[in-house]
């Protein structure tokens, strides 16, 4: 079987050119009934309209590239230049910016960003370690559970720089080829994040989907939480009995043993033990913890039972803004009752990261939304009928644009509100929101590239193509099993 691009010029009525984009089917010649492919054609009126398309798609799509490669704060500030050409050179209406999901991933950041400073991470880190060395020599499997789980209470993938060093002590002091669980729980890290109640891409997207009903009820923020952590943890599982197995074992690795056959390259990769346990952490340390996960249990508890919070206008309060309050809520609890320097807030790693986040999810939204805002309409004709024959198409694309902007949120906040607006089923959108994590098919991202520097074997590596990497597989395996169960669990819900 196969498909035809063709694009071709028709003239209307008034003689104006109009181009048509069409795709179409070529048929089996045992079974010249049987339609393989799918007809669409686009509606832009005149062949100026369709390149001026081209042209602003082209742009967006350079910025992001381009942003990408700068990396940090980069990517959100690239999205001005595009808004600029957009707005004053094509002349087009400016979108509105996602201030809702902005102020969200302040409040989450803020909050996390105190519980570091604080020493509460430090304690969870440590009960983490202690898990770990209790099961060496399953590893392979217990390490990404543990980042992911680390991810989902914390609500960001950047806690995983603090144990990938004692993921690496616990593998190559039992023999265990690194590369397994450090790839791993890299990938599990950031898997956890659409799985955790306090990350901004589960926020983001209650945010998006709280006006849409599924059989006569509005999205709570418990709905999409009892789809995405089972699913996640389900590919967790995946990851880890794939990892068991991949690469060759370090006595029969020739390229290992060959490199510590160097006593110095021994000593490199043996080194000195890295440990949390030796720390003896303050009790204002746990205080800090319990009360950042009281306040997650207590949104939690919000969410499941909109009785529970105060009504306005018949409506119950909005969880988008029930979030905020808490995560408020927690930072000043933390700094009151634990004495936390406020000025040690604002220097320490999730603090900075968040902070770029909102930056990214600011440029880029802004600029998706002003671009496809103002071509809906087009836009709704050519890949409306498309994606509701072809539901799975949403999911690639969301993984795609993922890669392009490094950031779960910001894929989230920049496709949601286009598919919605074409027709997408926001049951689709649900059940194949794990799908927003692409970022692992290159290995740019900087848990990956930490991973790589604390694997001090060498195993956990770039292959010579780039994309032959170790973080590939576990992703493909880790986000495809949790998508193909995201949409059973949608299903048993009744989502779908």
């Amino acid at each position: 079987m196969g498909l035809l691009l063709l694009l071709y010029l028709r003239r209307d009525g008034a003689g104006e050119g109009s181009p048509h984009l069409m795709l179409l089917p070529v048929r089996r010649r045992n079974n010249p009934e049987r339609q393989v492919g799918i007809i669409f054609r686009s509606e832009w009126t005149g062949f100026g309209g369709c390149m001026e398309f081209a042209i602003q798609l082209i742009i967006i799509l350079i910025c992001l590239f381009y942003g990408a490669r700068k990396g940090g704060i980069a990517l959100g500030l690239l999205g001005g230049i595009g808004l600029v050409i957009l707005v004053f050179v094509f002349h087009l209406q400016p979108g509105k910016p996602p201030v809702d999901v902005m102020l969200v991933i302040i409040a989450v950041v803020a909050a996390s960003a105190t519980l570091q400073a604080s020493g509460g991470l430090d304690v969870m880190l440590q009960i983490a370690e202690k898990l770990l060395r209790r099961n060496p020599k399953y590893v392979s499997i217990v390490a990404p559970f543990v980042t992911c789980t680390l991810t989902i209470l914390c609500g960001t993938g950047h806690v995983v720089y603090t144990i990938l060093p004692i993921i690496y002590d616990v593998a190559i002091k039992n023999n265990i080829r690194p590369e397994r669980p450090m790839a791993a729980s890299s990938i599990g890290a950031q898997m956890g994040i659409i799985a955790s109640p306090v990350s901004v891409a589960v926020v983001s997207l209650v945010a998006m989907l709280g006006n849409f009903t599924f059989n006569g009820k509005h999205l709570e923020f418990l709905d999409l939480l009892a789809i995405t952590i089972p699913s996640t943890l389900l590919g967790i599982l995946a990851i880890g009995i794939f990892s068991w197995f991949r690469g060759k074992d370090l006595d029969q690795d020739e390229a290992f043993q060959a490199f510590i056959a160097l006593p110095e390259n021994r000593h490199y990769v043996y080194g000195d033990t890295a440990t949390l346990l030796d720390k003896k952490l303050p009790t204002s340390n746990w205080i800090a913890m319990w009360i950042f996960l009281a306040s997650i249990a207590v949104v939690a508890l919000l969410g499941a039972f909109s009785e529970l919070r105060p009504a306005f206008d018949g409506k119950p309060l909005s969880m988008v803004l029930v979030i905020q309050m808490f995560m408020l809520l927690s930072g000043a609890l933390i700094i009151i009752i634990t004495k936390t320097n406020p000025a040690s807030i604002s220097k320490n790693e999730v603090f900075r990261s968040g902070m770029i986040a909102i930056v990214a999810v600011y440029g880029i939204a802004w600029m998706a939304e002003t671009m496809f805002g103002a071509h809906m309409t087009e836009i709704k004709g050519v890949l409306g009928e498309m994606v509701k024959e072809y539901p799975w198409a949403y999911a690639i694309v969301l993984l795609l644009v993922s890669k392009f902007v490094n950031s779960q949120a910001a894929a989230l906040a920049a496709i949601v509100p286009v598919a919605l607006a074409i027709g997408v089923d926001p049951a689709y959108i649900v059940a194949s929101a794990p799908a927003c994590y692409g970022y692992y098919i290159l290995p740019t991202y900087p848990s990956d590239l930490a991973a790589i520097q604390f694997d001090r074997s060498g195993t956990t590596h770039i292959g010579r193509f780039v994309i032959n990497h170790s973080f590939i597989l576990p992703g493909l395996i880790g986000v495809g099993v949790s998508c193909v169960f995201g949409w059973v669990f949608a299903a048993m819900y009744g989502f779908l």
